[in-house]
């Protein structure tokens, strides 16, 4: 940002994490900017996101990236009775007042009216006055308030925190009259398009890789690595044709499946052995119940049958984690590429869509997999490891760069909103 220019004059805020503003801007707090802050209600709502002109409830979600997403909500069940006057309208700053330490206080301005979107009870939502602009309070609350909110919020568990009206309205701030508000917000959505169109463009870029990573295994495990081996029908509609040498069978046949017996209520951090709560989520308890090579898979909660993890050594794992070992005829290896991208849009076809959704022995018993020779599968997992890694590496290098525009991004605007740069001739 050093082609932009600072203000001519600045003075000391006299708050430290402010420091020093243009000299012509105004300090003042920012409960005087503000006409009403209010939150919604938290109603027994629908797991699908409302359509057409059902009404919905936002998710606390709905704010977080720095623009309002209206397709975070959930349906409002038809035998409850609608509250309008908690329609969120253009205008509407949203704060997001529960949520994990790094998205407690995400702010954005509702961009148009949304008649039938209602605000829920872990968002507040602030009118103002005339004295500053919906998407100016916005960025002030986003940029000013983040260390603020992070001392000040509080909560039990470091994956929701939470922040009272107080710390907000009592945020110091410093800012113009309203139409350099303007200017600068101008000048800095124009800044921050480009850079989001980057960011898009490299993002679509990773999902592309992925989608590639995903066909390579899904090929190698399916058809195997010879472009000229002599096929045969699988007998299995979705997996068509197999080389002729390889066998079909199902699961149960393969390997042996059970559950856990642990739940977190016992889960002691000792830094040994690891511990599958989740399919996504990993704790460490002091003790084992297993020294052997495996696959692991949620069999209840959120990414049920599609995320798989390969373990071997000594491991512990939770109730609601269904553990395979003691394999035959097929490696544990092979086994986690094959369940990681042909089990849940085969087995399920992407049915697991919600936090309560459950994955039943049966179905995973009579699942059908290809067993090639056990040469070749381990010929077929180099190969997947090796290419897979090649594909890592760059989908790395891009997240990296997608992370450090996501640092300009914020940059820019903290810049702008706090008056560190001079964006009134940039329009």
């Amino acid at each position: 940002m050093s082609h932009y220019r600072p203000y001519p004059a600045y003075k000391d805020s006299g708050v430290e994490w402010l420091g020093q503003v243009p000299e012509h801007w105004e300090q003042i707090p920012l409960k005087r900017l503000v006409r009403s802050i209010e939150q919604g209600w938290s109603p027994e709502c629908e797991s699908w996101p409302a359509t057409g002109n059902e009404w919905g409830v936002l998710k606390v979600g709905c704010v977080n990236g720095g623009s309002f997403r209206s397709e975070e909500n959930k349906a409002l069940p038809a035998s409850l009775e609608p509250r309008p006057e908690l329609a969120v309208r253009m205008g509407d700053v949203l704060v997001s007042r529960a949520n994990t330490r790094e998205l407690v206080g995400s702010c954005v301005a509702a961009p148009q009216d949304y008649p039938t979107l209602l605000l829920c009870d872990k968002i507040y939502r602030i009118r103002i006055g005339e004295r500053v602009t919906p998407g100016f309070l916005a960025a002030l609350i986003t940029v000013h308030g983040r260390r603020s909110i992070e001392i000040e919020a509080t909560g039990a568990s470091s994956s929701m925190l939470n922040i009272s009206q107080s710390v907000i309205l009592d945020l110091p701030v410093a800012l113009p009259e309203p139409a350099e508000q303007d200017q600068i917000m101008a000048a800095a959505s124009r800044e921050t398009a480009r850079i989001d169109a980057l960011i898009e463009k490299k993002t679509r870029f990773i999902e592309l890789l992925r989608e590639k990573r995903q066909a390579l295994i899904t090929h190698a495990v399916t058809k195997g690595l010879d472009p000229n081996v002599k096929m045969k029908d699988s007998g299995v509609e979705w997996l068509g044709e197999v080389p002729e040498h390889w066998e079909v069978k199902k699961l149960k046949y393969l390997c042996r499946v059970q559950t856990g017996d642990k739940d977190t209520v016992n889960a002691v951090d000792d830094g040994e052995y690891p511990f599958f709560v989740r399919s996504q989520t990993v704790e460490r308890i002091n003790s084992f119940t297993a020294d052997c090579e495996a696959v692991l898979t949620a069999g209840d909660g959120v990414g049920v049958g599609k995320v798989f993890h390969y373990y071997s050594g000594k491991f512990d794992f939770h109730q609601r984690v269904y553990m395979f070992n003691r394999f035959v005829s097929v490696g544990g290896r092979f086994f986690y590429f094959y369940l990681l991208t042909n089990f849940h849009k085969v087995a399920l076809d992407g049915g697991a869509k919600s936090t309560v959704d459950s994955l039943r022995l049966p179905l995973i018993q009579n699942f059908d997999m290809t067993i090639p020779p056990e040469a070749e599968q381990g010929t077929i997992v180099d190969f997947i490891e090796v290419q897979g890694a090649r594909l890592d590496v760059l989908i790395s290098k891009i997240e990296r760069s997608v992370g450090l525009l996501k640092e300009r991004r914020s940059a820019l605007i903290t810049a702008a909103v706090t008056g560190q740069i001079d964006l009134r001739e940039a329009v």
